[in-house]
């Protein structure tokens, strides 16, 4: 099982840490390192910048939002990403929410699945350098009646095939990832409910004459090192009130409805109900020990040793560690454990 770092968001007070937690990533062999975009910074350049900085880890996003970009600027973004980075870049795609995608971009949050399925079809297509033709229900490349052409791309990516993940939760999207993609990003994954995830995703690879070998299985989880397991849970309190309470609407909470599947159907509605309310405090406090614990690795290098097991044991190819800590010092510091731990287990 290979380590991942994902730097979350740029632009929250922390980013000159972020460049040196990438390089003692790098450093330390961890695998990848993942950006995130919401509304604030975007992905592709904090990856441009990573890449700059770094000389082995490849660069992935975590995600490039679907509502943001036309699929053949997403192309681009990606072939000149891999160009730039010398083959390094990893392409991770998601609908992102209806908030966003309406609030923020006016992109109707309508079809997701098949909105997804047709934007991967023209990436690969643009991709493969061919002349990108495509009729479809979201996108008509060239557009009809009108002075365009089919246009290739001109760009040369390092590779001739750059891995496309997508961040998938529910049954359904789950299920298309593991048809159309080359990896999943997954969070708030626990080894003791991994059918959840993989069962549809197996579902997925079948439907291709597939299995899940040679798929990328990249679940995101928090890492919090110390001896005090209580302290660890809850310094991750407020990180999940924020998703499974107001990530969306009461209506449409992806991260809500995996908790429910989970089993944690009443302290998904209070925590969502504290959350919208504006009680954040006893959103985080409603959050369940268990569903932190499973979902986190938190204590010292023996026990995080055993739950790497554990992911390892469920199917997990790429763990990413998002670290907690304040200071830089506590962030490398995870990381070092991630490694160590990695090793005790026999994993590395």
């Amino acid at each position: 099982m290979r380590l991942g770092i994902n730097l979350g968001y740029w632009g929250l007070g922390m980013d000159t840490d972020n460049i040196a937690v990438a390089q003692e990533a790098d450093r330390l062999g961890y695998s990848v390192c993942w950006a995130a975009e919401a509304y604030g910074s975007d992905a592709a350049t904090v990856l441009s910048f990573v890449a700059a900085k770094t000389e082995r880890i490849d660069v992935g996003s975590a995600i490039f939002q679907i509502p943001a970009r036309t699929p053949a600027m997403t192309a681009m973004t990606a072939a000149t990403l891999d160009t730039l980075s010398g083959g390094r870049f990893r392409l991770g795609l998601g609908v992102s929410g209806p908030q966003v995608s309406e609030g923020w971009y006016g992109v109707k949050f309508d079809k997701p699945l098949a909105r997804t399925r047709e934007y991967v079809e023209i990436i690969r297509k643009a991709m493969s350098r061919e002349r990108l033709v495509h009729e479809g229900a979201h996108w008509t490349l060239p557009l009809p009646g009108g002075p365009g052409k089919p246009i290739k791309l001109t760009v040369h990516p390092v590779r001739e095939h750059i891995p496309l993940y997508i961040a998938a939760i529910g049954p359904k999207n789950l299920e298309q990832t593991g048809e159309i993609a080359d990896g999943w990003l997954g969070i708030f994954f626990s080894p003791e409910h991994a059918a959840l995830s993989l069962d549809p995703l197996t579902a997925g690879r079948a439907k291709t004459g597939r299995t899940l070998d040679g798929f990328d299985l990249c679940p995101t989880v928090t890492i919090a090192v110390g001896e005090d397991i209580e302290a660890g849970v809850d310094s991750q309190r407020s990180y999940a009130a924020l998703y499974i309470g107001g990530m969306g609407s009461k209506e449409k909470n992806f991260y809500n409805q995996l908790a429910r599947r989970m089993g944690y159907e009443q302290a998904a509605d209070e925590i969502q109900e504290k959350y919208l309310a504006k009680d954040y405090a006893g959103a985080a406090a409603a959050v369940p020990h268990d569903l932190i614990d499973a979902t986190s690795l938190i204590g010292d290098t023996a026990r995080i040793a055993d739950r790497m097991q554990a992911y390892a044991d469920a199917g997990v190819t790429t763990l990413t560690l998002a670290p907690s800590g304040f200071t830089l010092d506590e962030r490398i510091q995870a990381l070092r454990t991630g490694v160590e731990a990695l090793e005790r287990a026999g994993l590395a």
